[in-house]
């Protein structure tokens, strides 16, 4: 019995890691699917535990985006300074990898600032299905009014080794990043709208949300797994559910990554939008059978 039990939660990590894999950086939301997907699972553990498995294999997902972009994140470090060559500038600050870390680092700052200051709030009151049902609804409806009032905007990424976006739209990209402290949001969908406000494309919005999700999503979970003590009380099951969860949101999201950039390249984001408001009806529907729970935790 014991031995079946510990397959089943194992298998039960095995699914919520093609989950997590998938919507991490799409805009549906990766923490409102974990929610339902957990519940209707019945992926029961501690409340410890439970958020320790997220955190890691959110970890998995972006761990993915560093393998795809590690030739462009080696090019900032390559050229993370300025150089000059007989008296010549051949490497300026406005070119350099430094500037594009800085940049992300602006971009980071009002998302940190919301997270300390309504974080446990979030926490104990919108971590339930219906509030992730009716926020995966009303970003749907933000998602396509923001891209049929924004159409025009066609300022591609300078071609070269890196993205390059301004101070003015990292803090643009940031700003509405804060959304995202909203379970249902998506960082994705609300770092995208954050760039077409600022005057990105769509496809140079998602990539500048990948290299973002590198330290607001490591320093998050860093920070988070410390406060939460670490993996030191774990039995056995757990800590192998923690290692399926981790590797196959990796190898999930290297997939999922590099075909929502080729579908972003030639489709609009109405289809994500669409799923959002069907998929949060159905999550409502769901909760008021009672199959999902209404509470949160």
């Amino acid at each position: 019995m014991v031995a079946t039990e510990s397959l089943l939660f194992c298998l039960k990590s095995f699914l919520l890691g093609i989950v997590e894999g998938i919507t991490e950086f799409l805009p549906i939301s990766s923490t409102g699917h974990l929610i339902v997907f957990e519940d209707l699972l019945r992926f029961e553990a501690s409340d410890q535990y439970i958020n320790t498995y997220s955190y890691v294999i959110q970890l998995g997902a972006i761990l993915a985006v560093i393998v795809l972009y590690r030739k462009k994140i080696f090019a900032t470090l390559q050229n993370l300074f300025p150089k000059k060559e007989g008296g010549v500038w051949v490497r300026p600050y406005s070119q350099t990898g430094l500037r594009f870390w800085i940049t992300l680092a602006i971009a980071c700052i009002p998302g940190f600032l919301v997270v300390m200051l309504l974080g446990d709030v979030v926490d104990t009151y919108l971590f339930n299905a219906v509030s992730v049902s009716i926020v995966l609804i009303l970003g749907g409806v933000a998602m396509i009014l923001a891209e049929r009032f924004h159409p025009k905007n066609t300022a591609r990424p300078q071609k070269g080794k890196w993205l390059h976006v301004s101070t003015k739209q990292a803090l643009i990209v940031g700003g509405f990043q804060c959304l995202s402290v909203i379970p249902g949001m998506s960082r994705s969908a609300s770092t995208i709208i954050g760039g077409w406000f600022a005057g990105l494309s769509t496809t140079a919005s998602a990539e500048f949300s990948f290299f973002l999700a590198i330290p607001v999503m490591v320093g998050m979970s860093g920070l988070k797994l410390i406060q939460l003590g670490g993996f030191g009380s774990m039995n056995a099951t757990e800590l192998l559910s923690l290692a399926i969860g981790f590797v196959v949101s990796f190898f999930v999201a290297l997939i999922v990554v590099k075909k929502f950039i080729a579908f972003l390249q030639k489709k609009p984001m109405t289809v994500f939008a669409a799923y959002r408001i069907l998929f949060g009806v159905v999550v409502l529907v769901l909760s008021a059978a009672g199959v999902v729970s209404v509470t949160a935790g």
